[in-house]
């Protein structure tokens, strides 16, 4: 039935806190019941679209038909990424602070591209940037207080983009967009490095022939041998290394580039080193496993991602630098609509200049939000769960003559294959995740397909990957059964 707008046509006050506190009844229901869903969505191609109705609604209709939809027509289309049973990827992790956080930002609905904008935008964000430099161990000269500073991306392939940006622009003493884009400029990385690198080289204009990937050791961390000796060949044909990003927790099996031997080469050529800590960077908030850390002091810049395990929801990646001037010159242009006079004073961040879109949300209060309900000791509590259980799986993947432990494992991410071949891997895995009762996510290591199971999620308890592992067992045995008939 449609409603009977009133005069603005706008949800009323009052309405609005009904619907609220439903919204929120929904939330909390569905996080209560997410495992009684397949982890994976079982839709097919098409299937969402096809229950929804052709045209849009000429008239509003009332709110209860929206939220009735959200179980008949979204929730089928689905993957849970907040289920405890979700092990593939990397998790992408909530928590009741950070989604109360998300919902207050929408409800003040600012718009922080300047600091007159909204300044407590602004600087509630380089207060918490400040204090995750504290609680991770991070480099001094990172914080708001000297010449570098953090500001909040939306992910990582943004930081990376933005760090690159900066180098070309230090690495030519040019001005990219007055001059053009130096095509001799190089860009290193490891054969291991995750695809934004590429992405922002090509976004950069510097085209995928600039970017070297750096061969890797047997445990899939780049060789600072083979960095020096691709760099040395780049000058001797008139080449401009300008950015090298180095990586504390592969995508594939969570290796650690090592930063002080790659610090050191780029320090003696002159070269910006960025480092890519989206998942792993978290783990450093225990001092135990800070060692991924080390040499991080070398680095010009540096990034990791609160929303994959820090319980903060996506989007929200924590991105610092060395010598902010060096990112504002890359990125900063001052139309005549956006002068004021905080701006004009020098006395303030306008994070516009720090990012490449102009816009941004209010991101620092959910951060805020998360920081404050757990406190650093709680934070660690759940880290540390996480890593022992991804270390306990290890275990029990080594204790079973079938399977095989195929990368190391430093912390959460346990990269794994049964011995019986390509084959019998790809079909456990299909198998598993139609079941709906897992989801489990695969590379390929050495040319081999290796299973991952990752370790990260809210609410991922001891039960959730005895359980898993017991399916792997169990779906392995039925599959050898019908290999051998």
């Amino acid at each position: 039935m449609p409603k009977k707008p009133d005069q603005s046509y706008h949800m009323s006050a009052d309405e609005f806190r009904r619907w609220g506190h439903a919204v929120i009844d929904w939330i909390a229901d569905y996080h209560e019941r997410i495992e009684s869903f397949p982890v994976l969505s079982q839709a097919q191609p098409g299937d969402v679209r096809a229950s929804l109705p052709a045209q849009p609604p000429a008239h509003g209709e009332d709110f209860s038909a929206v939220l009735a939809d959200l179980d008949r027509v979204i929730l089928p289309g689905v993957t849970h990424w907040q289920s405890p049973n979700f092990l593939a990827y990397f998790p992408s992790n909530a928590s009741g602070p950070a989604i109360l956080g998300e919902l207050l930002s929408a409800g003040i609905g600012v718009q922080g591209m300047l600091w007159a904008t909204s300044p407590a935008c602004t600087e509630l964000e380089s207060h918490v940037l400040d204090w995750l430099i504290d609680m991770l161990g991070l480099p001094g000269h990172f914080k708001s207080t000297t010449d570098g500073g953090g500001v909040i991306q939306d992910s990582a392939s943004s930081a990376t983009l933005c760090a690159l940006l900066a180098a070309r622009e230090r690495a030519t003493g040019l001005d990219a967009n007055e001059h053009g884009c130096d095509r001799r400029l190089v860009v290193y990385t490891s054969l291991q490095a995750h695809s934004s690198i590429e992405k922002a080289v090509k976004i950069a204009g510097l085209g995928k022939q600039a970017l070297r990937l750096v061969d890797t050791d047997e445990h899939h961390a780049m060789k600072p041998g083979r960095l020096a000796e691709a760099i040395e060949a780049d000058r001797a044909a008139g080449k401009v290394p300008c950015l090298v990003v180095a990586t504390v927790g592969t995508t594939s099996s969570h290796a650690v580039d090592p930063l002080p031997a790659i610090g050191k080469i780029c320090r003696e050529h002159g070269i910006w080193l960025h480092i890519d800590a989206a998942m792993a960077g978290t783990a450093a908030l225990c001092p135990e496993f800070r060692t991924i850390h080390h040499g991080v002091e070398l680095a010009d810049s540096y990034c990791f991602n609160p929303h994959k395990w820090m319980f903060t929801n996506f989007d929200c990646n924590a991105f610092y630098v060395a010598e902010r001037a060096a990112l504002i010159r890359a990125l900063s242009i001052l139309p005549e609509y956006l002068r004021n006079q905080a701006t004009e004073s020098g006395a303030v961040f306008d994070y516009r200049d720090w990012q490449i879109p102009l816009g941004r949300r209010f991101r620092a209060l959910k951060l805020w939000m998360v920081i404050r309900h757990y406190g650093i000791e709680g934070l660690q509590h759940h880290v540390r769960r996480h890593v022992a259980l991804a270390q306990q799986f290890a275990d029990w993947v080594r204790d079973d003559d079938r399977f095989e432990v195929a990368a190391p494992v430093p912390l959460n991410l346990v990269c794994f294959r049964h011995l019986g071949g390509d084959a019998i891997n790809q079909t456990l895995m299909d198998r598993l995740n139609q079941s709906g009762h897992l989801y489990l996510s695969h590379t390929r290591l050495d040319g081999k397909f290796i299973l991952r199971l990752c370790v990260g999620q809210t609410k991922t308890e001891a039960h959730h990957v005895e359980r898993a592992w017991q399916r792997i067992r169990d779906v392995a045995g039925t599959v050898e059964k019908e290999q051998n008939t």
